[in-house]
């Protein structure tokens, strides 16, 4: 009987144990994944990869001429951006072009947030703009 009683309790031991491995790695991952919450909420624009240097000051430009000009830039470069900079590019189009056109920032945000990952440094911004544009 006593033998008995010596498995059960090395059993409920092992068992213990082993929940609080997995408690522990629970809490592990919780950390990593709120450090990485934190750096992509950090992010700037400028500072995302995936625009070719030529491509920049021709942006810069087009921002400053409005949503039109945005949308043609985008029409013919944004085949040459890659994301994450052009999610970035386009969600700066959406917030411009809603003053005017509302159908299009929404048909351009789901575009956006259909390709976007949640490990993507955009998807923060994504989700702040989903209230305004689903």
């Amino acid at each position: 009987m006593t033998k008995l009683i010596a498995a059960f309790i090395i059993i409920v031991v092992l068992y213990g144990g082993w929940h609080l491995f997995l408690y522990w790695v629970q809490i592990r991952d919780e950390g990593e994944t709120k450090h990485k919450q934190e750096a992509a909420a950090m992010v700037v624009g400028e500072s995302l990869s995936g625009i070719p240097d030529n491509l920049v000051a021709s942006l810069q430009a087009a921002r400053k001429k409005g949503p039109n000009a945005m949308k043609t830039w985008l029409k013919n470069y944004g085949r040459l951006v890659q994301d994450p900079r052009k999610a970035w590019i386009e969600l700066d189009y959406c917030v411009m072009v809603s003053r005017e056109d509302l159908t299009e920032a929404r048909r351009v945000f789901a575009e956006v947030k259909a390709r976007t990952p949640p490990t993507s440094p955009v998807w923060t911004r994504v989700k702040e703009l989903e209230k305004t544009y689903e």
